[in-house]
């Protein structure tokens, strides 16, 4: 079993910045891929950055140039730096990772960003 902790959502004005934690602990092997996903409320969950256990980062179009994902291995811990918020990023963020030795997924219990206009 992984367990997948989220820390640093918040309150923050437009423009403003945020930055997400990730903090895995359990039985790990391996997680890769490792990502962000977010549901705003009535909208599906959505992919917004994800990256795998030698770095390589994807973005969801609406967060390129803005947010940037990164992952420390030595501590099981991924980040998500979110600059330049909108209020459209207004969402629960959760952390998702894959076990890649049993092709387990995990999720974290989410965290709140809200940024007001």
């Amino acid at each position: 079993q992984v367990q997948l902790a989220e820390s640093g959502g918040g309150l923050v004005q437009f423009g403003g910045s945020l930055r997400l934690s990730c903090v895995a602990s359990g039985t790990i092997f391996r997680l890769n891929p490792m990502g962000w996903y977010r549901q705003a409320p009535g909208k599906e969950r959505e992919l917004v950055a994800s990256i795998t256990s030698t770095g390589g980062a994807t973005y969801a179009d609406a967060v390129k140039g803005r947010f940037t994902i990164s992952r420390d291995n030595t501590k099981i811990t991924m980040y998500l730096q979110m600059n330049s918020l909108k209020p459209e990023d207004t969402a629960v963020y959760y952390c998702y990772a894959r076990e890649s030795r049993w092709g387990s997924d995990y999720w974290g219990q989410g965290t709140q960003v809200t940024v007001s206009s």
